[in-house]
């Protein structure tokens, strides 16, 4: 994942995180939810999220 994308992902994650709390969701399920997302995203591209090669 390029810059760009990284920020795209870390805003639109923020507003995910955010929205759950607004909506009153239990921790648990934004954990839940949240796991979904970044495992999808990793799954997309497995090379590059969660560890970045410096």
């Amino acid at each position: 994942m390029n810059a760009h994308e990284q920020q795209r992902f870390d805003c639109l994650y923020e507003q995910h995180l955010t929205n759950l709390t607004l909506q009153g969701k239990r921790p648990a399920t934004i954990d839940a939810y949240s796991r979904a997302v970044r495992r999808s995203v990793a799954f997309r591209r497995p090379a590059t999220v969660g560890s970045e090669v410096h």
